[in-house]
Parts: structure tokens; sequence; C-alpha cells
């Protein structure tokens, strides 16, 4: 009788163990598997120009692939999933009343994800902040602003603000708002601007450079002069080329107006004629 039941012992706990080390396989297995599959999706994602997708969607896949592996281990092992699972759904509806702005950064993160405004290694604007993409992750948004800051923009925030990206297309225009003199002329001005513009290897040749007069100013004769570069190229060329123009100006003798004001008594009488005195006898005299 002892033997039967040492016996009996003995199988009970060679089918725990068993069962042990089934449950362990399946978990390795679905770590393995889960791993394989979210870097296959993840390498699609990525062949297809979307990284921020590719981050997303690898995360998710692995998660879901490695919960039902280990929800089968646990299966194995005798645990009742049923209870897990009405376990597991009362701690979701609690977690999602205690943590509603989670799930709005997330159901958000899933908008961004569709709509695609930007992508792993963009130059954005998000509001006030300017910089570039590192993460696009369920509930926030990862940045590197330009004097090196890391920033975090929960999702929520971004699908209410205004988002400007600023290296979504291979090209930009550079605006340069500026005046001339009123005794200058103003074909030479335009030409002085184009041949400097011609002249400097960061402007693109098409699309061509513009020249918009907009009206008389207070002290000068006012336009737009824009340029266009490569959206890599463009902080350099917006430096060189307003370096250059005031060079050209400078060699051609054009003047770059600033405010004139003039004193008058009435209408009709001449303006105040203003002397400069310096220290001295003059002074004392003045």
């Amino acid at each position: 009788m002892e033997n039967l039941l040492t016996s009996a012992s003995e199988l009970v706990t060679l089918e725990r163990l068993l069962s042990i080390g089934s449950a362990l396989l399946k978990v390795v297995i679905g770590i393995i598997l889960a791993k394989l599959v979210s870097r296959g999706l993840g390498r699609f994602f990525t062949s297809q120009g979307t990284t921020h997708q590719a981050v997303l969607v690898q995360r998710i896949a692995f998660y879901l692939i490695a919960g039902i592996f280990i929800a089968s281990a646990l299966v194995s092992l005798g645990f009742d999933i049923s209870v897990l699972l009405g376990a597991a759904g009362i701690l979701t509806v609690a977690i999602g009343f205690a943590s509603q702005t989670s799930a709005s950064n997330v159901i958000s993160g899933l908008f961004l994800l569709g709509e695609r405004p930007f992508a792993v290694g963009d130059t954005v604007r998000i509001g006030t902040t300017t910089g570039i993409i590192l993460s696009v992750d369920l509930l926030s948004v990862k940045l590197r602003t330009f004097d090196n800051l890391f920033v975090r923009v929960p999702n929520e925030s971004i699908i209410k603000s205004e988002i400007t990206n600023l290296t979504r297309f291979p090209i930009r225009r550079f605006d340069i708002l500026m005046g001339v003199a009123y005794k200058e002329d103003l074909d030479v001005v335009r030409s002085v601007l184009m041949e400097t513009a011609d002249r400097n290897p960061l402007c693109l040749e098409e699309p061509r450079p513009l020249f918009i007069y907009q009206g008389f100013g207070d002290s000068g004769l006012n336009f737009q002069f824009s340029v266009w570069a490569k959206s890599e190229r463009f902080l350099e060329m917006r430096n060189t080329i307003q370096i250059e123009i005031k060079r050209a100006f400078d060699e051609a003798n054009i003047e770059i107006p600033f405010p004139h004001r003039a004193l008058y008594t009435s209408s009709v009488t001449e303006p105040f004629p203003i002397r400069i005195v310096t220290d001295g006898p003059r002074a004392e005299a003045a």
C-alpha cells in the first residue's frame, strides 16, 4: 500500500514538473515568437517610411503575442483563465476611471498613427516647441530641441495643437522683408538681389527667387525677396543669403533706410532746425 502511495505521489510530482516545464517552454517560445514577429512588422513598416507606426506596431504585437502564450501557460498550470479575465476586466475598468487622461492619450496616439502628421526624425513645431521627433509612443511624443533639451508632449495636447512639420517637403522658402531708400532704382535693386541669389550655391534655381513690391513705407520702399533651398540646408542658406545681400548693397551703394522723423510747429511752417552741439566753448555759448 505504501509503495502504491509513493508511486502515485511520484507520478503526481512528475506530472506537476511536466506541467511547469511545459508552461515555461510556452513562455519562452511566446517571448521569442513575439520578438521575431514584432521585429518583422517593424522592418515592414519602416520600409514603408512610417517609423513611428513601426514602433507602435512592434510594441502592440509583442505584448499581444507574449500575453497569449503566458495565458496558455497559466492554463496548463491549472489556473482558471476565465477568473483571470474577469479580474483583468474589473482591473481595466478601475484603471480606466482612475486614469482617464492616460486613456485619452492612448486614443490620441491611435489618431496620430492613422493621420501621420509627422514621423521619427522630422523637425516639427508643436505650439511653441520646435525640435526633432525622437519617438512616437502610445502616451506621448518625445522631441529633442535644437538646444539639446528633451521634451515630452502628451498625445492629447498634440491633437489639440497646431502642428507645423518643417521637413515634410524637400524644399523650403525663406522670405526676406526689407526696404531701400526712396532715391533707389527698384530695377537695379531687383537685379542686384537676383545676382546675389544666383551666386549663392544653396539657393535653388527652380523655383526661381521672387521679388514682390509691397508699397511705400514710412522710411523707404518696401518689398519681399523670397528664395528657395533644400530643407536640410535651409538654416545655412538663411544665414549666408542675408550676409551676401548686405555686402552686395554696400558694393552697389544701395541705401537700406532707417526711420526718419520731421518736427513741425504747424502745417505751414518750416521744420525745426536741429543742431548737434559738442562739448567745448561752442556748447557753453549755446
